[in-house]
């Protein structure tokens, strides 16, 4: 027999402390909980609830625990809409005693996550035998979160939704502008942000280039800005790292630059596109602390897709800049060989008439600038066609520096090599001519003076002369002869290279060549061009 202290009844402790009944601290502790929680009979009717549940009910709804007034849960609830299962299949699977599961939104627009135990036989004398064990719990902040990252994201996706219709009736600076405003738009009135900046990265400079502001100041909005850790305040340090930031306080941030006056908080976010930095996006408000982790949430999940709407706008911009590239190139192509005919026999009957009719010289001469003023006035037409600033500093950075404006003489009987001299070069910023034989090319460099050509290409074995006699008869002309021979592999039966070289003149291209190895040896031929005319400047 087991010992039984003094005072003792012999009975087991009870879980409560004597003097509480079990209904009452049961009820105590499930007041406290900050779920409701509800019994159901098999009618789907409620038999008892805690306070939290209680707070949660339509006001004009009895719950109470009188067992012969039992309201109808879902009246109770006053659900409006179920957005997860089913009405009857919940009231089945309480009728039966299973589990049942069931996501409703109320008519104040709040939700709520209802989950129904197993039934359970009930000793309280109010209730029916067997009851069910509800709780709910209340999901609005959940769902309302989920619902503004669908709408923003619905929302970002259309940034640059337009029809075939739309874009082609659109150009490029429009669209540019619709985009800018979608954003203000969708930043103002989905996300509340007040003040918007948003900087696109120049990669060649690492400047961060204002695309979009929105309540900055204006010495704020023009300030320059690069994609460094420091001394550019906290858009240059997102840019350079790549991290979102939150200031706080920017009273006591270090790097926080005055962007909107008065800002006493900010949160900035980078623009990514394929793990790269592309820009990013600042937003400011008036109260310290002002931003939230939600608040990032949303800002990083929109800055995305500004990212994606960015690079659709700047390939459909790249698109149309290559078509009208592609549009140049083929006209230029067109006429470029018969600007050149009118070049040469121009030169030709110029110095036929040289001191014999001033008047007919002048004309020539007046051909000869009109000439040379249509290729000039089709790469300006490309130029204005191009349609992006961007795109057009991309395609003059590919170009290589130094040939830039460069006018490089080209001659060669063949037909196709002087087609693609004009197209390899001209694409890398040079000017042009081409002539058929050594007459026409000294005919051009008379004409044109010293300073007529920076390079002069010459096939080795042309109609009239070899490569090497047009550099003897170039050097009547000229003090320094800017010659670069071309040959095919092992062919030079006139020995024109090796007697080129003995006057100094080594610089040759072997056909077929690359078109790097083009473009090396025209830079190699103009640097040593500047460094021969330096003594003499």
């Amino acid at each position: 027999m087991a010992d039984v202290s003094e005072g003792s009844t012999g009975e087991r402790p009870a879980p409560w402390p004597r003097g509480d009944t079990p209904a009452a601290s049961d009820g105590d502790v499930l007041g406290h909980l900050p779920d409701g929680i509800v019994l159901l009979d098999a009618d789907c009717r409620v038999q008892w609830a805690n306070d939290r549940f209680r707070t949660w009910c339509d006001r004009t709804a009895s719950v109470t625990r009188v067992a012969d007034s039992p309201c109808d849960f879902f009246a109770a609830l006053d659900a409006a809409e179920v957005v997860t299962g089913e009405v009857e299949a919940f009231r089945a699977a309480v009728a039966a005693g299973r589990p049942g599961r069931l996501l409703v939104r109320t008519g104040g627009n709040r939700y709520f996550d209802a989950q129904s135990s197993t039934s359970f036989a009930s000793h309280a004398a109010h209730a029916k035998p067997v009851v069910v064990v509800v709780a709910i719990r209340d999901v609005t902040h959940t769902i309302l979160e989920q619902q503004k990252r669908a709408a923003i994201h619905a929302a970002g996706q259309s940034l640059a939704d337009l029809s075939p219709a739309e874009l082609a009736d659109m150009t490029v600076d429009e669209r540019i502008e619709l985009l800018k405003s979608n954003i203000l738009h969708y930043s103002k009135d989905l996300l509340q942000f007040d003040v918007v900046e948003i900087r696109l990265l120049d990669r060649q400079t690492g400047r961060l280039e204002p695309l979009l502001a929105e309540g900055m100041q204006p010495e704020a909005e023009a300030r320059i800005l690069y994609a460094r850790p420091e001394h550019n305040g906290v858009t240059g340090y997102v840019a350079a790292t790549g991290h979102s930031y939150f200031c706080s306080d920017t009273t006591k941030d270090p790097l926080y630059l005055e962007g909107c006056k008065g800002a006493k908080s900010s949160l900035t976010v980078p623009l990514m596109l394929h793990d790269q930095v592309i820009g990013t996006f600042n937003v400011e408000s008036p109260e310290p602390g002002g931003f939230t982790q939600t608040d990032l949430q949303f800002l990083e999940i929109f800055s995305r897709d500004v990212a994606a709407a960015l690079n659709t706008l700047e390939l459909l911009v790249a698109e149309k800049a290559s078509t009208a590239a592609e549009s140049i190139e083929a006209i230029h192509g067109a006429v470029a060989l018969p600007v050149d005919d009118i070049l040469n026999d121009a030169c030709s009957v110029m110095e036929r008439y040289i001191g014999h009719d001033a008047d007919v010289v002048e004309r020539l001469q007046r051909i000869l600038r009109n000439a040379r003023d249509i290729k000039q006035v089709i790469h300006r037409v490309g130029e204005q066609m191009t349609p992006s600033s961007a795109h057009t500093q991309r395609r003059q950075g590919e170009r290589r520096r130094a040939l830039a404006g460069r006018r490089i003489l080209v001659v060669d009987a063949d037909e196709q090599v002087r087609v693609a001299a004009h197209a390899l070069l001209e694409r890398s910023g040079c000017t042009v001519e081409t002539a058929r034989d050594a007459a026409e090319a000294a005919s051009l460099v008379r004409a044109g003076g010293a300073d007529a050509y920076d390079v002069i290409i010459s096939d080795i074995r042309l109609p009239d002369m070899s490569g090497y006699q047009l550099l003897l008869k170039l050097q009547e002309i000229l003090d320094v002869v800017p010659l670069v021979l071309m040959t095919g592999f092992g062919y030079d039966p006139g020995h024109s290279i090796v007697k080129a070289r003995q006057a100094g003149i080594d610089l040759v291209l072997f056909k077929p060549f690359r078109v790097d190895q083009l473009l090396d040896t025209v830079e190699k031929a103009i640097a040593r061009r500047t460094t021969a005319a330096a003594p003499n400047a």
